[in-house]
Protein backbone atom coordinates (compact mmCIF):
# COMPACT_ATOMS: atom_id res chain seq x y z
CA UNK A 1 0.00 0.00 0.00
CA UNK A 2 2.81 2.39 0.93
CA UNK A 3 4.69 1.58 -2.29
CA UNK A 4 1.54 2.10 -4.37
CA UNK A 5 0.99 5.50 -2.78
CA UNK A 6 4.65 6.43 -3.17
CA UNK A 7 4.69 5.71 -6.91
CA UNK A 8 1.14 6.80 -7.74
CA UNK A 9 2.58 9.94 -9.37
CA UNK A 10 4.36 7.81 -11.98
CA UNK A 11 1.16 5.99 -12.89
CA UNK A 12 -0.68 9.31 -13.20
CA UNK A 13 2.06 10.70 -15.42
CA UNK A 14 2.23 7.67 -17.72
CA UNK A 15 -1.55 7.27 -18.03
CA UNK A 16 -2.06 11.01 -18.46
CA UNK A 17 0.54 11.36 -21.20
CA UNK A 18 -0.88 8.29 -22.97
CA UNK A 19 -4.40 9.72 -22.87
CA UNK A 20 -3.15 13.07 -24.12
CA UNK A 21 -1.40 11.47 -27.09
CA UNK A 22 -4.48 9.40 -27.91
CA UNK A 23 -6.75 12.45 -27.86
CA UNK A 24 -4.25 14.49 -29.89
CA UNK A 25 -3.99 11.73 -32.51
CA UNK A 26 -7.78 11.46 -32.73
CA UNK A 27 -8.08 15.22 -33.14
CA UNK A 28 -5.48 15.32 -35.92
CA UNK A 29 -6.99 12.37 -37.78
CA UNK A 30 -10.64 13.36 -37.52
CA UNK A 31 -10.28 17.18 -37.30
CA UNK A 32 -13.24 16.99 -34.93
CA UNK A 33 -13.26 20.08 -32.67
CA UNK A 34 -15.13 18.11 -29.99
CA UNK A 35 -11.75 16.69 -28.98
CA UNK A 36 -10.29 20.12 -28.24
CA UNK A 37 -11.66 20.52 -24.67
CA UNK A 38 -10.36 17.06 -23.75
CA UNK A 39 -6.95 17.86 -25.22
CA UNK A 40 -6.67 21.11 -23.27
CA UNK A 41 -7.95 19.64 -20.01
CA UNK A 42 -5.69 16.58 -20.05
CA UNK A 43 -2.70 18.56 -21.29
CA UNK A 44 -3.09 21.16 -18.55
CA UNK A 45 -3.75 18.69 -15.73
CA UNK A 46 -1.29 15.81 -16.20
CA UNK A 47 1.91 17.31 -14.77
CA UNK A 48 0.26 19.25 -11.89
CA UNK A 49 -1.69 16.13 -10.88
CA UNK A 50 1.48 14.04 -10.98
CA UNK A 51 3.33 16.51 -8.74
CA UNK A 52 0.48 16.61 -6.21
CA UNK A 53 0.57 12.78 -6.10
CA UNK A 54 4.37 12.88 -5.76
CA UNK A 55 4.25 15.21 -2.73
CA UNK A 56 1.31 13.29 -1.25
CA UNK A 57 3.27 10.04 -1.56
CA UNK A 58 6.26 11.28 0.40
CA UNK A 59 6.47 10.81 4.16
CA UNK A 60 5.06 14.29 4.68
CA UNK A 61 1.43 13.53 5.25
CA UNK A 62 -0.04 12.12 8.43
CA UNK A 63 -3.49 11.60 7.02
CA UNK A 64 -4.47 14.16 4.39
CA UNK A 65 -7.22 12.38 2.43
CA UNK A 66 -6.83 12.21 -1.33
CA UNK A 67 -10.42 13.39 -1.67
CA UNK A 68 -9.58 16.55 0.25
CA UNK A 69 -6.67 17.25 -2.07
CA UNK A 70 -8.94 16.80 -5.09
CA UNK A 71 -11.50 19.19 -3.58
CA UNK A 72 -8.75 21.69 -2.78
CA UNK A 73 -7.41 21.56 -6.32
CA UNK A 74 -10.89 22.07 -7.79
CA UNK A 75 -12.43 24.57 -5.39
CA UNK A 76 -9.17 26.28 -4.48
CA UNK A 77 -8.26 26.59 -8.15
CA UNK A 78 -11.60 28.09 -9.14
CA UNK A 79 -11.72 30.45 -6.17
CA UNK A 80 -8.12 31.48 -6.80
CA UNK A 81 -8.58 32.17 -10.50
CA UNK A 82 -11.79 34.14 -9.96
CA UNK A 83 -10.42 36.14 -7.03
CA UNK A 84 -7.16 36.91 -8.83
CA UNK A 85 -9.05 37.95 -11.96
CA UNK A 86 -11.24 40.36 -10.00
CA UNK A 87 -8.29 41.83 -8.08
CA UNK A 88 -6.32 42.34 -11.28
CA UNK A 89 -9.35 43.82 -13.05
CA UNK A 90 -9.89 46.34 -10.25
CA UNK A 91 -6.20 47.21 -10.19
CA UNK A 92 -6.22 47.75 -13.96
CA UNK A 93 -9.21 50.09 -13.68
CA UNK A 94 -7.68 52.02 -10.80
CA UNK A 95 -4.10 52.26 -12.09
CA UNK A 96 -4.65 52.19 -15.82
CA UNK A 97 -1.97 49.51 -16.05
CA UNK A 98 -1.21 46.20 -14.36
CA UNK A 99 2.27 46.06 -12.75
CA UNK A 100 3.75 42.60 -12.40
CA UNK A 101 4.04 43.16 -8.64
CA UNK A 102 0.27 43.60 -8.46
CA UNK A 103 -0.21 40.40 -10.45
CA UNK A 104 2.10 38.51 -8.10
CA UNK A 105 0.36 39.86 -5.00
CA UNK A 106 -3.13 39.20 -6.39
CA UNK A 107 -2.49 35.63 -7.48
CA UNK A 108 -0.48 34.57 -4.42
CA UNK A 109 -3.22 36.00 -2.18
CA UNK A 110 -6.02 34.39 -4.18
CA UNK A 111 -4.44 30.94 -4.05
CA UNK A 112 -4.36 31.12 -0.23
CA UNK A 113 -8.09 31.78 0.20
CA UNK A 114 -9.33 28.19 0.22
CA UNK A 115 -6.37 26.75 2.20
CA UNK A 116 -6.92 29.49 4.80
CA UNK A 117 -10.61 28.58 5.03
CA UNK A 118 -9.65 24.97 5.76
CA UNK A 119 -7.96 26.14 8.96
CA UNK A 120 -11.38 27.14 10.26
CA UNK A 121 -12.62 23.54 10.16
CA UNK A 122 -12.72 21.69 13.51
CA UNK A 123 -9.50 19.77 14.14
CA UNK A 124 -11.44 16.70 15.29
CA UNK A 125 -12.49 16.12 11.68
CA UNK A 126 -8.87 15.20 10.98
CA UNK A 127 -8.04 13.18 14.09
CA UNK A 128 -7.00 16.27 16.01
CA UNK A 129 -3.91 16.70 13.84
CA UNK A 130 -5.05 19.00 11.05
CA UNK A 131 -2.77 21.94 11.77
CA UNK A 132 0.45 20.13 10.93
CA UNK A 133 2.70 22.18 8.62
CA UNK A 134 3.28 19.18 6.33
CA UNK A 135 -0.48 19.12 5.74
CA UNK A 136 -0.27 22.76 4.74
CA UNK A 137 2.47 22.05 2.22
CA UNK A 138 0.46 19.27 0.55
CA UNK A 139 -2.73 21.34 0.54
CA UNK A 140 -0.87 24.36 -0.82
CA UNK A 141 0.61 22.34 -3.65
CA UNK A 142 -2.90 21.08 -4.48
CA UNK A 143 -4.35 24.60 -4.47
CA UNK A 144 -1.51 25.84 -6.64
CA UNK A 145 -2.06 22.90 -9.00
CA UNK A 146 -5.74 23.72 -9.43
CA UNK A 147 -4.90 27.34 -10.16
CA UNK A 148 -2.16 26.36 -12.63
CA UNK A 149 -4.44 23.93 -14.48
CA UNK A 150 -7.22 26.47 -14.97
CA UNK A 151 -4.81 29.24 -15.95
CA UNK A 152 -3.06 26.96 -18.45
CA UNK A 153 -6.41 25.95 -19.95
CA UNK A 154 -7.25 29.61 -20.43
CA UNK A 155 -3.93 30.37 -22.10
CA UNK A 156 -4.21 27.31 -24.35
CA UNK A 157 -7.74 28.25 -25.42
CA UNK A 158 -6.74 31.83 -26.23
CA UNK A 159 -3.66 30.61 -28.08
CA UNK A 160 -5.77 28.12 -30.07
CA UNK A 161 -8.00 30.97 -31.24
CA UNK A 162 -5.09 33.32 -31.93
CA UNK A 163 -3.34 30.71 -34.10
CA UNK A 164 -6.59 29.79 -35.87
CA UNK A 165 -6.72 26.26 -34.56
CA UNK A 166 -3.04 25.25 -34.63
CA UNK A 167 -2.81 21.95 -32.74
CA UNK A 168 0.99 21.96 -32.66
CA UNK A 169 1.18 25.50 -31.26
CA UNK A 170 -1.45 24.71 -28.61
CA UNK A 171 0.41 21.52 -27.67
CA UNK A 172 3.62 23.54 -27.22
CA UNK A 173 1.83 25.95 -24.88
CA UNK A 174 0.39 23.08 -22.82
CA UNK A 175 3.78 21.39 -22.60
CA UNK A 176 5.69 24.54 -21.67
CA UNK A 177 3.24 25.72 -19.02
CA UNK A 178 2.78 22.19 -17.69
CA UNK A 179 6.52 21.77 -17.19
CA UNK A 180 6.82 25.17 -15.53
CA UNK A 181 3.86 24.80 -13.14
CA UNK A 182 5.70 22.70 -10.48
CA UNK A 183 8.37 25.40 -10.15
CA UNK A 184 5.86 28.23 -10.21
CA UNK A 185 2.34 28.28 -8.75
CA UNK A 186 2.59 24.90 -7.02
CA UNK A 187 5.94 25.53 -5.33
CA UNK A 188 5.09 29.07 -4.21
CA UNK A 189 1.67 28.18 -2.77
CA UNK A 190 3.03 25.04 -1.13
CA UNK A 191 5.68 27.04 0.70
CA UNK A 192 3.31 29.81 1.77
CA UNK A 193 0.57 27.45 2.96
CA UNK A 194 3.09 25.38 4.91
CA UNK A 195 4.19 28.59 6.65
CA UNK A 196 0.54 29.45 7.32
CA UNK A 197 -0.05 26.03 8.89
CA UNK A 198 3.14 26.43 10.94
CA UNK A 199 1.91 29.77 12.28
CA UNK A 200 -1.45 28.20 13.16
CA UNK A 201 0.24 25.28 14.93
CA UNK A 202 2.18 27.83 17.02
CA UNK A 203 -1.08 29.56 17.95
CA UNK A 204 -0.16 32.65 15.92
CA UNK A 205 2.87 33.59 17.95
CA UNK A 206 4.51 36.79 16.62
CA UNK A 207 7.61 34.95 15.40
CA UNK A 208 5.47 32.39 13.55
CA UNK A 209 3.32 35.09 11.95
CA UNK A 210 6.45 36.94 10.81
CA UNK A 211 7.75 33.69 9.31
CA UNK A 212 4.52 33.30 7.36
CA UNK A 213 4.65 36.90 6.16
CA UNK A 214 8.25 36.36 5.11
CA UNK A 215 7.33 33.27 3.09
CA UNK A 216 4.43 35.18 1.54
CA UNK A 217 6.68 38.07 0.51
CA UNK A 218 9.23 35.65 -0.95
CA UNK A 219 6.50 33.97 -3.03
CA UNK A 220 5.31 37.34 -4.34
CA UNK A 221 8.86 38.38 -5.25
CA UNK A 222 9.53 35.08 -7.03
CA UNK A 223 6.23 35.41 -8.89
CA UNK A 224 7.00 39.01 -9.87
CA UNK A 225 10.47 38.08 -11.08
CA UNK A 226 9.00 35.18 -13.08
CA UNK A 227 6.54 37.50 -14.83
CA UNK A 228 9.08 40.28 -15.34
CA UNK A 229 12.00 38.30 -16.74
CA UNK A 230 11.37 36.64 -20.07
CA UNK A 231 14.60 34.72 -20.66
CA UNK A 232 15.09 30.97 -20.43
CA UNK A 233 18.08 31.45 -18.13
CA UNK A 234 15.95 33.49 -15.72
CA UNK A 235 13.23 30.83 -15.71
CA UNK A 236 15.84 28.15 -15.03
CA UNK A 237 17.34 30.06 -12.11
CA UNK A 238 13.92 30.84 -10.62
CA UNK A 239 12.86 27.22 -11.08
CA UNK A 240 15.92 25.99 -9.21
CA UNK A 241 15.30 28.47 -6.38
CA UNK A 242 11.57 27.70 -6.11
CA UNK A 243 11.88 23.91 -6.28
CA UNK A 244 14.92 24.03 -4.03
CA UNK A 245 12.96 25.87 -1.35
CA UNK A 246 10.07 23.41 -1.74
CA UNK A 247 12.37 20.39 -1.40
CA UNK A 248 14.10 21.88 1.65
CA UNK A 249 10.71 22.52 3.26
CA UNK A 250 9.52 19.01 2.36
CA UNK A 251 12.62 17.44 3.87
CA UNK A 252 12.34 19.47 7.05
CA UNK A 253 8.62 18.84 7.47
CA UNK A 254 9.12 15.15 6.72
CA UNK A 255 10.85 14.82 10.09
CA UNK A 256 7.91 16.23 12.05
CA UNK A 257 5.98 13.74 14.10
CA UNK A 258 2.66 14.57 15.76
CA UNK A 259 2.52 14.03 19.48
CA UNK A 260 -0.29 11.64 20.46
CA UNK A 261 -2.65 14.23 21.90
CA UNK A 262 -6.40 14.57 21.82
CA UNK A 263 -6.00 18.32 21.44
CA UNK A 264 -3.77 18.15 18.39
CA UNK A 265 -1.50 20.81 17.01
CA UNK A 266 1.59 19.79 19.04
CA UNK A 267 4.64 18.82 17.03
CA UNK A 268 7.86 17.02 17.78
CA UNK A 269 10.64 17.78 15.33
CA UNK A 270 13.73 15.62 14.99
CA UNK A 271 17.02 16.79 13.55
CA UNK A 272 17.31 16.89 9.80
Amino acid sequence: MAAARRFAWLAILVVGVTLFLLVRSALIVTQNPNFVPSLILIGAAVIPAALVAFVWGRRLSFGVPGTLLAITALVGGVVGVVAAGLLEYNALNDLGTLPTLVVGFSEETAKLIFPALLLLLPARLYGGQWRIPSHGLVVGVASGAGFAVLETMGYAFVFLIATRGSIDATTDVLLLRGLMSPAAHMAWTGLTTAALWWAASRRWQPKAVLAFLGAFVVSILLHTAWDSLGSSIAYLILSVISLGLLLVAARKLGHEEPEPSSQGGTLRTSAV
